[in-house]
């Protein structure tokens, strides 16, 4: 029997287009000043975890996003370009608004999640699954046993959410994908299973305890 992989899924600290809505895809979008400090406060509740391994999409807000959580940890960051946002082609750099105004017949298979539907020079759904799962497996069979962190985008965080409920890609989504959640997986050559999902304490403004005196 091969021991279970722990993963921590991570989606990237926001950018200012997360704020903006606009779709970032495979552009190099870097992180925000609150970005960063959410970056921070990630490192800082993983500080005492026992990260074998750190592996981060090549893209800026995902790899600085990553970089707080190695130097937390003591671990070096590997660059994993399957664990990239889902390539959006010409939706890239519009917002949610211009993409229904513009674009309107490929906005309506984009909302109804046609898992076969890529925007102009995009990936499907499909293709994104068939990429970010093999990505994950691939490097979670590397540590059996282990704890290790993956630091992505929102698509892949929705992709492996999936796979461990077991979800079509067509499925509504009712999960939430906030920047910089703790969530937590297991891995064994079965598949995913889910142990914890959108874990934000670690942003949460500090409260005095008046009690305490």
């Amino acid at each position: 029997m091969t021991e279970p992989t722990r993963i921590i899924a991570i989606r990237h600290g926001e950018t200012a287009w997360n704020v903006d809505t606009r779709i970032q895809g495979h552009l190099d979008i870097p992180l925000s000043a609150n970005g960063r400090w959410q970056a921070e406060r990630l490192a800082d509740a993983l500080r005492g975890e026992s990260i074998k391994a750190i592996y981060a999409s090549d893209l800026a807000r995902a790899w600085e996003t990553a970089q707080y959580v190695g130097r937390a940890s003591g671990v070096e960051v590997t660059k994993e370009e399957d664990l990239r946002e889902r390539g959006f082609g010409i939706f890239e750099g519009k917002t949610f608004a211009d993409i229904e105004t513009l674009l309107p017949d490929q906005s309506t298979r984009w909302r109804k999640r046609d898992p076969e539907f890529a925007p102009a020079g995009g990936e499907s759904l499909i293709a994104l699954r068939s990429r970010v799962v093999g990505a994950a497996q691939r490097l979670a069979a590397l540590h059996p046993g282990k704890l290790i962190a993956m630091v992505a985008h929102g698509g892949v965080m929705d992709v492996l959410y999936r796979a461990a409920t077991r979800l079509d890609l067509q499925a509504p989504r009712t999960w939430a994908l906030g920047n910089t959640a703790i969530n937590r997986l297991l891995w064994t050559p079965e598949g995913f299973t889910l142990v914890g999902w959108a874990d934000t304490h670690h942003l949460d403004d500090d409260v005095l305890d008046e009690t305490a005196g």
